[in-house]
């Protein structure tokens, strides 16, 4: 021990610093400056280790020529996603006997590309490519995951210019929508599986009960194999990536159809991820997209090798595919959208968050599953509400980024185009319908850009309801429509919030935040935000989804990233060398007296589950008194 506690201070001692006697050949002894250096030289092979298998690799790809603002193309008249098949100038080679789609920006109707859509075998084939990849994916470590998904991050942060641009060419957004939709919250995305997905996945310890005291009880994350994601056009880039990239860090290949509208981009999204597979030494083909009509997708969603599906998307669809999945009992995670609404509790402070209320309505032209889709006022404040809305929405422009002005620099663009004009004929309706009620109309239909005439816009619109029970209150509108509804008591603005089919997210904005959360409690449904718009998918270890017909199941944080797994319990002995359980003679089989062995049960349930010492020692004489006889 003493020569431990002098190796300890010998650097001290050898200093001398306590004593007032200084020799001259006091200093460090050598042996401690070997020391060090051998200490830093094994930090350091640990850092270079550590880098090596850590560290982002740099990947090769091609920046599409569609997403620079001055490439040109054929306009199309009235595009469509077939207008391939009434204009000669967009058509491929056809095969016959199949079908093509035709890509094309909204903003202004420039031909993008015309490709062939999959067709039952190729389905089948991708699906079987990824199977195989899955195989030995499945058994990479998490470093090795993460660091597939740390090159990507990397990538995109240093390729947001071009990734805004490719997402805004193929849906008309805005590029502050695709920096703050696409971009902003797939670094978060892959920030926290990078920081924390382990975490979520790695063996979980359970607590045990008295009676197996001497068992170890885990639960195992274990991949399923290849899963699906069926996603909607209004985020191509981050509806892409978020499941694609939770299914792979889970060990599970993975299957993606996109939504035909947005067929040019997410291939070039995909193929990204598939080069970061490949520049780590890894197997593309895990990650397999499918582009097809909806026609084609039970070849998905029926597949016996798909093992999980989920689906962004609309009601409708969504239902189709639940049933699709009972053939194989596929589980599904299902958002179908929502009709998000915005209570605001009376003395609310309206100027310092009207900013956050245009953001949460216009964002991506409304075409947001979070998106505020209603604003409950109290009716003392909602002439204010709607005079500063209405000053706010008379001054926001319409337009496309993906075209530069004639001055060389892209003009100011507050709300971009909607992905096609199919729904304009109903939003037109419902709007008239609510002015016919007697409801207040700021603009309320489609806009004809004076530049970009084949593009897909609808004007920025505030409907101020005076009555609450109109149609345009209870259907999800995904548009750039600021909705007013005014209420007298808070328990009235709950109902109003919760007067529709929907329930996926929504926030409170108050004075009180004490008053907030008690809103917040009693609102139906996924996701609440206070004071605050949509953060709760900001911060990914939250779970995301809603309830009635929004949908059900969850992805996002802990809970969706360990949906796509198999989660296997496994219960073992501590001590095996010890203890282990064997079974009793008296309950051997064949059973040799029945009165006998049930006495025996009876009494081994009152020693462990008794509500008394007394009752339970009573048991445990019961017990031994049975296995003597």
């Amino acid at each position: 021990m003493n020569k431990i506690i002098y190796f300890l201070l010998h650097p001290f001692l050898s200093f001398n610093l306590w004593s007032d006697e200084h020799r001259e050949d006091e200093g460090i002894d050598v042996f401690y400056a070997l020391f060090l250096c051998v200490a830093a030289g094994i930090w350091l092979v640990v850092q270079r280790e550590r880098r090596s298998k850590n560290s982002p690799i740099p990947f090769q790809f091609s920046a599409p020529k569609e997403a620079d603002p001055n490439w040109s193309s054929v306009k199309i008249e009235r595009p469509t996603l077939e207008s391939h098949l009434e204009d000669e100038n967009i058509q491929p080679m056809m095969l016959p006997d199949r079908r093509y789609i035709t890509c094309f920006d909204p903003s202004n109707g420039l031909h993008i590309a015309t490709v062939i859509a999959d067709n039952d075998a190729e389905i089948a084939a991708k699906i079987q490519k990824a199977l195989v990849a899955q195989k030995k994916w499945m058994y990479t470590d998490f470093i090795q995951r993460r660091r597939v998904i740390r090159s990507l991050q990397k990538w995109m942060v240093e390729n947001q210019d071009l990734c805004a641009r490719v997402a805004c060419r193929d849906t008309g957004k805005t590029l502050i929508d695709a920096a703050l939709g696409e971009i902003l919250v797939t670094c978060c995305k892959m920030e926290w599986l990078i920081d924390h997905g382990e975490e979520a996945l790695r063996p979980e310890s359970r607590k045990s009960n008295f009676i197996q005291f001497y068992k170890k009880s885990e639960v195992h994350y274990v991949p399923l194999g290849v899963v699906a994601a069926i996603v909607s056009w209004n985020y191509p880039l981050h509806n892409a990536w978020s499941p694609i990239l939770a299914s792979i860090f889970a060990g599970n290949g993975v299957v993606l159809k996109c939504s035909e509208n947005v067929t040019w981009s997410t291939s070039w999204f995909v193929n990204i991820i598939k080069n970061s597979l490949e520049a780590c030494g890894h197997d593309p083909e895990l990650v397999q997209l499918v582009c097809c009509w909806p026609e084609q997708a039970a070849a998905l969603t029926k597949s016996p090798y798909i093992k999980h599906i989920t689906f962004i998307g609309s009601e409708t669809v969504g239902r189709q595919i639940a049933r699709d999945a009972t053939e194989h009992l596929t589980p599904v995670t299902l958002e179908l959208g929502g009709k998000d609404p915005a209570v605001i509790l009376p003395n609310t402070n309206l100027k310092q968050w009207i900013s956050t209320w245009m953001r949460g309505i216009f964002q991506n032209a409304g075409q947001n599953c979070i998106g505020i889709e209603k604003l409950i006022v109290h009716v003392d404040q909602y002439d204010d509400l709607y005079d500063m809305l209405k000053e706010r929405i008379e001054k926001l422009r319409c337009g496309s980024v993906t075209l530069p002005s004639d001055q060389g620099y892209l003009s100011p663009v507050d709300v971009g185009a909607m992905i096609s004009d199919y729904r304009f004929d109903g939003l037109e309706a419902l709007i008239k319908q609510a002015e016919e009620d007697g409801a207040k109309i700021v603009n309320g239909k489609r806009y004809h850009h004076v530049y970009h005439d084949q593009g897909t816009y609808f004007q920025p619109t505030l409907v101020g309801l005076t009555k609450n029970s109109a149609a345009i209150a209870k259907q999800e509108l995904f548009a750039p429509v600021a909705l007013v509804m005014g209420y007298e008591k808070v328990e009235e603005a709950v109902q109003l919030a919760n007067g529709t089919r929907f329930g996926l997210g929504a926030s409170v904005f108050g004075p009180d935040q004490k008053q907030c959360l008690e809103v917040a409690e009693a609102l139906d449904c996924g996701m609440v935000a206070v004071n605050d718009f949509a953060v709760f998918y900001m911060n990914q270890d939250l779970p995301f989804g809603g309830t009635k017909a929004s949908g059900y199941g969850r992805f996002g944080g802990p809970e969706g990233l360990r949906s796509l797994t198999n989660p296997k319990a496994i219960v073992y002995d501590w001590w095996p060398a010890m203890i282990q359980t064997s079974i009793p003679q008296v309950l051997d089989y064949p059973i040799r007296s029945l009165g006998i062995s049930f006495e025996f049960t009876t009494g081994l349930i009152r020693f462990f589950y008794a509500d008394s010492w007394r009752a339970r020692i009573q048991g445990l004489i019961t017990l031994i008194q049975a296995q003597r006889k």
